[in-house]
């Protein structure tokens, strides 16, 4: 099986592939999920912590596939992408150890099939080029990706499949972070879809105002997006926040939670070849 990590600044999800899945015969009917969902055994979502030592991952790690009934060494691959490099030589120890394994990041020199149309690729997030790369296999172009993250990120790719760039902004969380930080009386509410725009108190105020101020940004973005496009642009959302805004957005049509694993799980397959084991400690 393939173990697919994707380290954000506050998360890490994983993923656990199981690899060569039998094709479905034609003429059968379709199934409720793509090929890559039914591929996916099991996920978690944990907390990025920089400190952490490579121990206390691999336990983490252990114990998770323990609860579903799974052990390390039914991995035989291991993908990383990470936007936290302190983390990145914490988790490469705990796959030599754990799992024995010698892991693949997603990192400049790896085989990606998308062309990157910006100034400088090299400066180009591991997790923004791997969400390009699943929307583009799995729905198309020309398509917009939009990760609801720390930061919320906007990624544009063509018609041929071409990275062409984005945009980026503050996440919902750190912005309504800076604004109970700096505001004295204001204390922290539930972010959270409000009954209605106008709010009656202080509670329903900020919420409208973070909710629906955040929709507005995110919309004015993908409004100005799609005119410089210009033609028909499918929009997908993911990240940990994405069910929370998506919903009143007037572009988003797709929501998809797997969409940055499953992307691993793309590059994976390009890059496959053997790996070797790393010796046991």
């Amino acid at each position: 099986m393939l173990l697919a990590l994707d380290v954000g600044n506050t998360n890490t999800v994983l993923g656990l592939y199981r690899l060569d899945v039998p094709v479905r015969a034609p003429g059968a009917s379709s199934a409720s999920q793509s090929e890559g969902e039914r591929e996916l055994v099991a996920h978690w979502r944990v907390t990025t912590h920089r400190t952490q030592t490579s121990d206390e991952y691999g336990v983490l790690f252990v114990n998770l596939f323990n609860m579903h009934g799974l052990a390390v060494d039914q991995v035989h691959h291991i993908i990383i992408s990470s936007v936290v490099p302190p983390v990145e030589s914490t988790l490469r120890r705990v796959c030599e150890k754990y799992f024995h394994l010698q892991p693949i990041f997603v990192e400049p020199g790896i085989k990606t099939g998308m062309p990157v149309l910006v100034d400088n690729p090299a400066e180009l997030g591991a997790d923004r080029l791997v969400n390009a790369i699943a929307a583009y296999e799995r729905y198309g172009g020309p398509c917009i990706v939009v990760d609801f993250g720390t930061a919320t990120t906007f990624d544009v790719i063509s018609a041929k499949g071409e990275y062409l760039g984005g945009a980026i902004s503050p996440g919902l969380g750190i912005s309504a972070d800076a604004l109970f930080a700096r505001a004295a009386r204001l204390g922290r509410v539930d972010i959270k879809r409000p009954q209605k725009v106008i709010g009656t108190n202080t509670v329903t105020h900020l919420q409208s105002g973070l909710y629906y101020g955040y929709i507005g940004l995110v919309d004015g973005i993908l409004e100005r997006m799609i005119k410089e496009i210009g033609t028909d642009v499918r929009v997908i959302s993911t990240g940990g926040l994405a069910r929370q805004i998506s919903a009143d957005s007037r572009y988003i049509a797709q929501i998809d939670d797997m969409l940055t694993l499953d992307g691993l799980r793309i590059l994976f397959e390009r890059n496959r070849a053997a790996r070797p084991r790393a010796r046991a400690h």
